[in-house]
């Protein structure tokens, strides 16, 4: 469908995972909603991650001793947090904000509001996916990290300690325990955590059933359309410009990803959202693969088993908006994965593929109002949890929209945290 003239009551521009799930909770409140992408829907970083719901990951990306551990990855083109020595100022300032945020007390601030966000999620992902029935092969299995070497277990005991002041708990292991709950996992390894609270589901599945759910609403989807800029007054936009035409609208949801920096500055806004790159591989589902998904944290790399296949991802390169499927990248995440399971990976493989992961440097989404129009409202910079996060942040920024009582705080998500450094 085209955009034309027709007029939007609830316009959200981008068909991800976030925009989809805010689409959903909208039209649940009563409201007429069309979605706007410039592609096909769900076809960015919602389509091949590696659909781990994960409650468990409270804590920031920013920590002490990140910085340095970032400055020699610098030097590494394989490594799991690589940044790309290049002149781009943007980076640069992004940079110098995740720097300034790797200190405890941020980190506990930031664990403290993504941990509100990733529960809500958890419980109302869940219930999405019962009342809807959506089949996504959502499995409720929880998740093991695991530790090769015993001085990397033993360091994780400072993250158990922040984890644990925001609820989150896990069950410490020894090697040989963790060969004998998991056979596919190679004995000699040092330990691991399991996190039962975190599940997975297939994430191509979830937007393919959420879309078809939608449609059944009378959502509108307008596909291959581009944003392209927005008319309005001192106050609220009136319509917005897109490849197809003008689209008079009553209120805007921002849900673009990593695309979100160049169409909040036509808002007003300035967001230091940088496109983190990621991989993964789809192979054809084994008898020897694992049977709950694992992370093996050295390489950081992560393996999801479902029904239908088998998901190893990794990777946090910051390349810019690069195009290319690296080849040194997909074999480091299979040099990974082979270290650490017996499960061949070898053959079978359906896919190789990337996205663009929209990091903040606080490791925090963007969700609220844009400063310069009252009926803008941004849902961005979800990071690495995407999925996790997606059905509460529409439930956040439904209650936004429609000005209801929100689900949980909104200020530590606020877009306009990022014009100063505090």
């Amino acid at each position: 469908m085209t955009a034309g003239k027709r007029h939007a009551d609830v316009l959200i521009v981008g068909g991800g995972i976030v925009g989809l799930t805010c689409a959903e909770a909208l039209s649940r409140a009563g409201r007429a909603v069309t979605v706007l992408e410039q592609g096909d829907l769900g076809r960015g970083s919602s389509w091949a991650n590696c659909g781990l719901i994960t409650p468990s990951h409270a804590l920031p990306l920013a920590l002490p001793g990140v910085p340095s551990k970032t400055l020699k990855s610098m030097f590494h083109g394989d490594a799991p947090f690589y940044i790309k020595p290049r002149l781009d100022a943007s980076m640069l300032i992004w940079g110098l904000r995740f720097f300034a945020a790797c200190n405890v007390d941020r980190a506990r601030r930031t664990a403290r509001a993504k941990q509100a966000l990733l529960a809500l999620s958890r419980v109302t992902l869940e219930r999405l996916i019962g009342r809807e029935c959506l089949e996504c092969e959502w499995t409720e299995a929880g998740l093991y990290f695991v530790y090769k070497s015993q001085q990397s277990f033993e360091a994780g005991d400072s993250e158990d300690r922040l984890l644990s002041e925001v609820g989150i708990e896990c069950e410490k292991i020894d090697g040989s325990e963790m060969s004998r709950r998991e056979p596919a996992v190679r004995s000699g390894m040092a330990g691991a955590r399991f996190y039962s609270i975190d599940a997975h589901l297939r994430p191509d599945r979830l937007i393919s059933e959420l879309v078809r759910v939608l449609r059944t609403r009378g959502v509108t989807f307008v596909e291959n359309c581009s944003f392209a800029g927005v008319i309005g007054d001192t106050e609220r936009v009136s319509s917005i410009m897109t490849s197809s035409g003008e689209m008079p609208v009553k209120d805007v949801v921002i849900a673009t990803g990593a695309w979100t920096p160049a169409l909040a500055k036509q808002l007003g806004l300035k967001l230091p959202i940088q496109p983190g790159k990621g991989y993964t591989i789809t192979l054809e589902r084994r008898d020897d693969a694992p049977r709950v998904p694992l992370i093996f944290k050295e390489p950081s790399v992560a393996v999801t088993p479902w029904r239908s296949g088998l998901r190893i991802g990794s990777t946090m390169e910051f390349v810019g908006y690069d195009r290319t499927l690296n080849p040194a990248r997909l074999e480091a995440i299979r040099g990974g994965a082979r270290a650490f399971m017996h499960t061949t990976i070898d053959h079978g493989q359906q896919e190789e593929w990337y996205g663009w992961r929209p990091m903040t440097p606080d490791d925090l989404p963007a969700i609220g109002a844009a400063p310069r129009y009252r009926n803008v409202t941004i849902a961005a910079g979800h990071g690495m949890l995407g999925v996790s996060m997606s059905t509460g942040t529409a439930e956040l920024v439904s209650a936004l929209v429609c000005g209801a009582a929100p689900p949980l705080d909104p200020t530590p998500y606020s877009p306009l945290r990022f014009r100063s450094f505090s």
